[in-house]
């Protein structure tokens, strides 16, 4: 028998989608797979799926948190499973029948640590399915790419492939790192990088067999909370790990800070007046970080025009650039 792959599905308020996503992972051509569903403190009927999919499906294990966080979530299906290889699903997405197998021939045969895959958007089922299709019936020779730990960073996580999702690992290469529980937003990016020390290769191949839902009630879709820092503190973090690797990084990381430092600000921006004062404290916290990595002359080249605008005017001006911000966006 081919080695235990364990599929890690956390959940939260998934009554809609869960089931389709487990259909989806339990119609793969890979046949030795568990399946754990972390039901993350869920509200709503989530809870009466995971039990009839518990019923339905042999291979499926329900653990049950608090509202921990999918960092949580993630952590807590880790310490439950017994594959030796293991990947992570979302609960609202789908994945092509042969991800699996695909994913862990690649594997084999380039004697990679890490392998990932292409993903496609959708956002309405009846999208999903016809892309599904259309992705299942490609006959195109997949373009593949084996990378050295050094050069994943560069050439992938460094360049927006920074998703902990449409991968599959092996468990030797994830040992005891965790998900850094207190953070929600690119805690997949920072698993990333400080799992890289322990990777010898990776492989990558351009086929989509990854339905990612665009979903409009996303965390990244939302407004300001103040959990929405934590992309700035994952790219402080990544930063950190980055230049013990690779010290010539440095300002293509902080450039990238800069951006996600500039995205939060953007959300700040589009509250309303009142509730812009009433976050103040993070507003300061966006500017005062903007003001020192603008010291970094050489990150603030490799911004766009766009970005370089920006940050210059919220740098000098935060109040007039919210207020332009919000205006544009509303005109009010």
């Amino acid at each position: 028998m081919e080695p235990l792959i364990s599929v890690i599905v956390p959940v939260y308020n998934g009554q809609d989608y869960l089931e389709k996503c487990i259909d989806s992972v339990e119609a793969q051509t890979y046949p030795n797979l568990e399946v754990i569903i972390v039901n993350d403190g869920s509200v709503d009927d989530t809870w009466k799926v995971c039990e009839s999919l518990r019923e339905r499906y042999d291979n499926v294990t329900v653990i049950t948190l608090g509202d921990e966080g999918v960092s949580a979530a993630r952590n807590k299906g880790l310490e439950a499973s017994a594959g030796e290889y293991v990947t992570f699903v979302d609960a609202d997405d789908r994945i092509l029948p042969d991800m699996l197998r695909c994913l862990y021939d690649l594997l084999k045969e380039t004697d990679s640590d890490l392998a990932g895959c292409g993903f496609f958007g959708w956002q309405k089922e009846e999208e999903c399915q016809a892309k599904l299709q259309e992705r299942a019936s490609d006959k195109k020779e997949p373009g593949v790419q084996a990378y050295s730990a050094g050069d994943y960073l560069s050439k992938a996580i460094l360049k927006g492939n920074s998703r902990c999702w449409s991968k599959l690992y092996k468990r030797t290469a994830i040992g005891s790192l965790r998900f850094h529980r207190e953070l929600t937003i690119g805690e997949d990016m920072l698993f990333l990088v400080e799992l890289l020390p322990g990777l010898t290769r990776v492989a990558e191949t351009t086929r989509p067999l990854y339905g990612y839902f665009q979903n409009p009630k996303g965390a990244m879709q939302r407004t300001f909370t103040p959990e929405y820092m934590d992309q700035i503190t994952c790219w402080e973090l990544a930063r950190q790990q980055i230049m013990r690797m690779d010290g010539r990084l440095k300002s293509e990381v902080t450039a990238i800070l800069l951006m996600a430092i500039m995205l939060t600000a953007g959300k700040l921006a589009v509250l309303s007046g009142n509730e812009r004062a009433e976050q103040k404290e993070y507003i300061r916290l966006c500017h005062d970080k903007i003001k020192d990595e603008l010291r970094d002359t050489e990150a603030y080249e490799k911004l766009d025009r766009g970005y370089r605008i920006k940050t210059k005017l919220f740098a000098k001006a935060p109040k007039l650039y919210l207020w332009l911000y919000h205006f544009r966006k509303y005109g009010k």
